[in-house]
């Protein structure tokens, strides 16, 4: 007998009105209501029209540049001017298009192609992305009242320090971006839970679409490499709003520390824009070429390769930071490593097209574009990966040169090929294939013309960062090259865009495939997706079984319809495929956006000391969030659906079972690697002070911490006998053990503070002083998120909404509250370890 995952169903005819009932159910909103929608048909193209706005005003501020640029002792822009312009375009390309875009696509495009009617939170996708768009265009708004940030992108102390950067335009930043990646952060929670949980029953982990492996790799990266940045943003805001000393050198601290925070993650970053853009190439070639695509193994391999190598890279820009050594030949060593698994990847790329019969159609044209500029910016990743090259040209142009050639040619040209290519499956139209080579050879040529002659000016000692130069240092030409190729690399852009708006202004048509390729996307597409849920028996499902897409139409696979009239998607076992249980998804709503409008407006307001309305906006916000939680964690509707003919499984899931469990698993590696900087930055000061702690700095009694530690373990026993309790049905134990572990935390967080108190801690005094309180900060913002939920789940159970089947509340609480116990004792053991080993 055929097990679930094997079973296909029978065939039957569909009942009558299922086909209404389902679009019933995911229909979107009208108007202004709109902004309402959170299913990823909406949100996706949301996302993407967003970060390509980003890329025009990014490209717009790059012009000026160059417009500065193009000649020697230009007066077009001042120096403070050019500062701010440098700035903006360095981090609205890196933060706001470069990440985003990559997310977006994949919001948009990865349920169909995993067979997903939707991802699994489709609130925390809206949420995500109004997030980042709100607070994206009101940074962007700096530039035109005088206040954005004059930095660099990289934001380097003690350049960005209180004192020599007064002004509001680093705090700007450090608020701004942080929060922004923190929307970057659960967009990559909502990617792996879907890629993992939500594909179609039988696509196993060796049938997953490369595109899917290299989002996988990439949302794992993010979860470990952005906390670093969050860690250092929130380091040097405190550093500017309360004089905690984490970078001034004169009291301890240590400029280098930023360096370190910054660069594990933002060499990450690099790869973690590069993969999502070469699983995009890796799907887009085998249909272009017609032909499997060659080594799908070893590319999947090497996606997994690059993720691990990329996080000893993040010392890659700090060779003349004045390192180790051996800290230097570890890194230069894993610079060279990591051109493997990219070169298999090129590789396998050049193989398929060499057995394919290739299209030369305008996807085609960049992706040739792509490999020709990707290697040669690999090539030049190689030249500066060697120490004493590097030590020559770094801070030149050449760096300039290679990290674009990098990024447009890894990133920028593989978005533009998938733009080509899967523009069909958003209106059935495709762009101008005339217009789509006048597009390719201005981008291509300009881009070359551009950024080319920026390795000879490099050489010739061009430093970076520098608003103007003088006319007899042989720099002259090539300037004025790169800034003529910048403006033709823009015209191509603007080609481009004129013709996108000319298709999607078109009336949506049925796209019938145009590129005959073999993957699910490419099947007939409405609001909720596909009609049914297909089975998958190969890598390449449509070239293997020509006619699923009539049988998917037809309703002939899985959930062709709406168990519970609402919005439902299959839930499947991580590396199999088989499903586990029905899951039922939330409806449109304006919790989200009104969540992430005041996010946004609670960081921006701070940065202007409007404190009063940025804490209404902090409530606003949290309040948000509450009722948005509230409709969700329901009792199913019904013990089991049928989700096929003959075949029921269980609707819902709890416990390790849920995947809500699983998000808080991750949520929590988050919260850990943040925590893990902040301890880094302690054991970075400590182990460069002389004494420690230092002279007038020193520990509580060890009497305080070990009642707080007490106090903490009391409350995670609580609240795990509370998930016991409720499990036995047993409410009013539930509810006296919640109170109990709400009662202990308070406690526990009230004696350690008293601690430190008495022990007089001054994080002014000293950078060691200053690392200990950011550890105790983090702890107690910890204490508040714990209260807050506590409160929430205890709101519930007095609602009589916490039951044995809807409890996904206390569970996730309880994985949080056990993982604050730990990190509390952790952050103790460092605290008072430290000094010993001082």
């Amino acid at each position: 007998m055929k097990s679930t995952a094997e079973r296909l169903p029978s065939g039957l005819p569909r009942p009558s009105g299922e086909l209404e009932r389902l679009e019933r159910a995911w229909r979107a909103p009208k108007g202004w209501r709109l902004l309402s929608a959170v299913n990823n048909s909406h949100i996706g193209v949301f996302y993407i029209a967003t970060a390509m706005l980003f890329f025009v005003l990014a490209g717009v501020l790059g012009l000026m540049m160059r417009a500065q640029l193009a000649l020697p002792d230009s007066t077009l822009l001042s120096a403070q001017t050019y500062n701010q312009v440098f700035t903006m375009h360095g981090t609205v390309m890196m933060f706001l298009f470069a990440v985003p875009v990559v997310e977006a696509i994949a919001v948009y495009l990865l349920p169909g192609m995993l067979g997903a009617r939707d991802l699994p939170f489709p609130r925390l996708s809206a949420y995500a992305f109004w997030a980042y768009a709100i607070g994206g265009i009101a940074f962007f708004c700096t530039l035109f009242f005088g206040v954005s940030p004059d930095g660099g992108w990289f934001m380097y102390p003690p350049l960005t320090g209180k004192e020599h950067s007064p002004g509001l335009g680093a705090d700007f930043w450090l608020l701004g971006i942080g929060f922004i990646e923190i929307s970057a952060i659960a967009g990559a929670i909502e990617l792996i839970i879907g890629i993992l949980f939500t594909r179609a029953p039988g696509m196993t982990l060796s049938r997953m679409p490369v595109y899917a492996w290299a989002m996988l790799v990439s949302a794992f990266m993010i979860v470990f490499a952005f906390p670093a940045i969050i860690a250092g943003t929130l380091l040097l805001e405190l550093e500017r709003a309360f004089d905690w000393p984490f970078f001034i050198a004169a009291r301890g601290g240590d400029p280098v520390l930023w360096q370190h925070l910054f660069w594990f993650f933002g060499h990450p970053e690099v790869y973690i824009i590069f993969l999502p853009a070469a699983g995009m190439v890796s799907m887009m070639v085998p249909a272009l070429a017609r032909t499997p695509l060659a080594g799908h193994r070893a590319i999947v391999l090497a996606l997994a390769a690059v993720g691990v190598i990329s996080f000893a890279l993040w010392a890659h820009h700090m060779f003349t930071a004045g390192l180790s050594r051996h800290a230097m030949l570890f890194v230069s060593a894993a610079s060279f490593a990591v051109a493997i698994p990219s070169a298999v990847q090129v590789f396998s790329w050049i193989a398929t097209f060499w057995k394919g019969r290739v299209q030369m159609n305008a996807p085609t044209l960049f992706l040739l574009g792509f490999h020709f500029i990707f290697v040669l910016g690999g090539l030049t990743g190689v030249m500066v990966a060697v120490l004493p090259f590097d030590w020559q040209v770094h801070d030149t142009y050449f760096i300039v040169a290679h990290l674009h050639y990098v990024l447009i040619g890894g990133m920028v040209f593989p978005v533009f090929a998938g733009l080509y290519y899967w523009l069909p499956v958003f209106n059935g139209h495709r762009l101008s294939e005339r217009a789509a080579r006048w597009v390719f050879g201005l981008m291509f040529g300009g881009f070359n013309l551009a950024f080319f002659p920026m390795h000879i000016s490099g050489l010739l000692g061009m430093p970076r960062r520098v608003y103007t130069y003088t006319g007899d240092l042989g720099w002259n030409f090539l300037n004025l090259l790169s800034s003529v190729g910048a403006f033709i690399l823009a015209l191509g852009v603007l080609v481009f865009f004129i013709d996108a708006a000319r298709v999607l202004l078109k009336k949506k048509i049925k796209h019938g495939n145009p590129w005959n390729a073999p993957t699910l996307e490419w099947l007939p597409q409405e609001d909720y997706g596909m009609r049914s849920i297909p089975q998958i028996t190969s890598r390449e499902p449509l070239w293997d079984r020509p006619t699923l897409a009539a049988e998917v139409v037809a309703g002939r696979h899985w959930l062709p319809g709406t168990h519970s009239g609402g919005r439902e998607t299959l839930v499947t076992s991580w590396r199999d495929a088989v499903p586990r249980h029905l899951l039922v998804l939330p409806g449109d709503s304006w919790w989200p956006f009104i969540a992430a409008a005041g996010t946004a407006g609670f960081f921006l307001l701070l940065t202007v000391a409007q404190v009063v309305l940025a804490f209404a906006c902090g409530i606003t916000a949290i309040a948000a969030i509450v009722l948005w939680l509230w409709q969700t964690d329901k009792p199913p509707h019904a013990a089991t659906a049928e989700v096929a003919d003959g075949i029921f499984l269980p609707v819902g899931a709890r416990g390790k079972a849920s995947h809500s469990w699983w998000a808080m698993i991750i949520l929590l590696c988050v919260d850990a690697t943040v925590f893990a900087s902040l301890v880094f930055a302690h054991v970075h000061v400590s182990m460069a002070a002389e004494v420690c702690p230092p002279p007038g700095a020193q520990l509580p009694a060890w009497v305080w911490t070990a009642a707080s530690a007490l106090l903490l373990l009391l409350g995670s026993a609580a609240i795990a006998g509370a998930q016991v309790l409720l499990g036995r049905g047993h409410k009013a134990g539930t509810w006296l053990l919640l109170l109990f572990a709400l009662s202990g935390l308070a406690a526990a967080f009230w004696v350690g503070g008293r601690g430190f108190q008495l022990a007089g801690l001054q994080p002014g005094a000293n950078a060691w002083s200053a690392t200990v309180a950011a550890i105790l900060a983090y702890q107690g913002f910890h204490g508040v998120v714990l209260v807050l939920m506590g409160g929430y789940v205890c709101a519930r159970a007095w609602a009589a909404r916490l039951r044995p089947d809807a409890r996904a509340s206390l569970d996730n609480t309880a994985l949080l509250w056990h993982y604050v116990t730990v990190q509390g004792l952790a952050g103790m053991g460092v605290v008072y370890l430290m000094p010993r080993l001082g």
